[in-house]
């Protein structure tokens, strides 16, 4: 189905844009240059393409959060605890228990933690309750031609979403995500879906949005194809001797050091318990966080810049590992919770143990 007909097919039944009267982008000398460019360099009909643009629409509130200035950025102990709630563990582990085998599937393929996957998914859009309401087309449109500061990379976004859409057979009109233009479970960036997003579930289609398995195995193909280390470790909490904890701290940009060999960390007063894995000779990084009382401090390794990968803030990668850590915890005492099978049938001289008072009292 060409791209003209499934814009029509979107157009059906709609009415005039949302709120105040958008701009013409398809009369705009920068959006029609771009538009020759997609012609030239992908085949696709000026036509269509100039009448899927009339009906992009500008969304000054993406603009305006994009631009709102960040005076401060937030503490650690300010930006966990929605992360860390126990409405995000029960979630996790009901999206877990519901995703048992893809997740099995997905971590012996790739290497990376069914728990990873699952607190990524979680950290992104509470299992899938909030994926944005924008139109990615109209987020994508409204930040290449009106957000001059990361114009190129929206620019270069958009495209992918349009080839997206002409190779998925769908119309750029109807999918949903953020006001930065990711979409489904995982928020996936155009970019990133073409590059990275798999048909998990093997249904003929890649949908991030309705099909959970998809979601599952792309984050985990993701973060395979960005050198995540099976077994390497991901951040052990670190001891600053205080002799030379001015010397360290002065170390940190931004709550973040440059990576070192984990050997001279060691001989600058730097140390933690014994880890769980082999950190291996690659650098290490140190870490701190803005905890309530004093900062804590925390040696970071390779699997953790991995977590950088998806989203660039230190919080967000600690946020992911320590909801990966709860779910664990949250799981096994889950597990150890449950009353003990009794056979259907019973020996007549036996009868079923008595069970500990205190189980199941904490279980989730």
């Amino acid at each position: 189905m060409s791209l003209a007909v499934l814009v029509a097919t979107a157009l059906v039944g709609t009415g005039t844009a949302e709120g105040a009267v958008p701009l013409r982008y398809d009369q705009r000398p920068e959006t029609r240059a771009f538009i020759a460019e997609l012609v030239a360099e992908h085949a696709f009909g000026h036509r269509e393409l100039a009448r899927l643009f009339s009906h992009a629409r500008y969304q000054p509130r993406i603009v305006a959060a994009m631009s709102r200035p960040v005076f401060e950025p937030p503490k650690w102990y300010e930006y966990a605890p929605q992360f860390l709630s126990a409405q995000r563990i029960d979630g996790g582990l009901e999206f877990w228990r519901a995703n048992k085998a893809t997740l099995a599937r997905a971590q012996s393929q790739f290497g990376v933690p069914a728990e990873v996957i699952v607190a990524i998914i979680g950290v992104e859009t509470f299992y899938g309750r909030n994926t944005g309401q924008y139109r990615v087309f109209d987020a994508l449109t409204t930040l290449a031609f009106d957000y001059p500061r990361r114009s190129d990379f929206f620019k270069n976004e958009l495209r992918e979403f349009l080839l997206l859409a002409r190779d998925q057979g769908i119309s750029p009109l109807e999918a949903k995500g953020s006001y930065a233009g990711a979409s489904g479970l995982p928020q996936f960036m155009p970019g990133s879906v073409r590059a990275y997003a798999l048909d998990y579930d093997g249904d003929g289609r890649i949908d991030l949005s309705a099909e959970p398995a998809d979601a599952i195995g792309s984050v985990g193909n993701y973060l395979a194809r960005h050198d995540w280390q099976p077994g390497a470790p991901v951040l052990a909490q670190a001891r600053v001797d205080p002799a030379a904890s001015e010397a360290v701290l002065r170390t940190l940009d931004g709550g973040l050091s440059e990576r070192r060999p984990l050997e001279a960390w060691v001989r600058d007063g730097v140390s933690a318990d014994a880890l769980a894995a082999d950190p291996g000779s690659d650098p290490v990084g140190l870490l701190m966080l803005e905890e309530a009382a004093a900062p804590s401090y925390w040696l970071v390794f390779g699997n953790w810049y991995v977590l950088t990968r998806y989203n660039r803030s230190r919080l967000y990668a600690t946020a992911v590992w320590q909801l990966a850590q709860a779910l664990v915890a949250a799981r096994t005492e889950a597990a150890h919770a449950e009353p003990p099978t009794v056979p259907a049938t019973l020996p007549a001289d036996a009868a079923p143990a008595a069970r500990d008072p205190s189980a199941g009292e904490s279980a989730r």
